[in-house]
C-alpha cells in the first residue's frame, strides 16, 4: 500500500517505520525538518518538509497515489485539514485522524472521519 502521514512526532514515526519495515511505501510529511531525526535507521520511505495541510505539499509528497492517510501531528486543526483534503480533494478512501479535543472528536466522526483520541482512549483505559 501507498500511505502518507502527516506529522513526525513519536506516533507518525513510529508507524512509519512499522509501516516501512512491513513493506508498504511509506511518505511522511513535517513542516520541522528536525522532526525527521525520530525515524528509525531502518526506514526506507520518502520525507517531505512543509506544512501537510498545503495541497502543493501533500502532491509532492505523492498523496494522489496514497490508498490511505494516517493524520497525526499534535495540532487537531492541522489534521482536520489533512484529513478533508485528503478525501474530498484528493479521494483518498482510507484515512484516520487523531483528535485530542473529545469534543471535537465527536463532531468530525459525525462528518465521516474515523478519529482517534488518545484523550478518550486514555479516560477509559484509566
Amino acid at each position: 500500500m501507498n500511505i502518507l502521514i502527516a506529522g513526525c512526532g513519536q506516533v507518525g514515526s513510529a508507524l512509519a517505520g512499522l509501516l516501512s519495515r512491513e513493506g508498504h511505501d511509506v511518505s511522511i510529511v513535517d513542516r520541522n525538518e528536525s522532526a525527521f531525526r525520530l525515524l528509525p535507521e531502518d526506514y526506507t520511505g520518502y520525507i517531505t518538509v512543509g506544512l501537510p495541510s498545503d495541497q502543493d505539499i501533500l502532491r509532492k509528497a505523492g498523496i494522489e497515489n496514497c490508498d490511505a492517510v494516517a493524520a497525526v501531528s499534535p495540532d487537531d486543526n492541522v489534521n482536520i485539514m489533512v484529513s478533508q483534503l485528503a478525501q474530498k480533494i484528493f479521494g483518498v478512501k482510507t484515512v484516520i485522524t487523531r483528535i485530542y479535543d473529545p469534543a471535537r472528536e465527536q463532531v468530525f466522526a459525525q462528518f465521516g472521519l474515523d478519529t482517534i483520541c488518545p484523550t478518550n482512549i486514555t479516560v477509559d483505559s484509566i
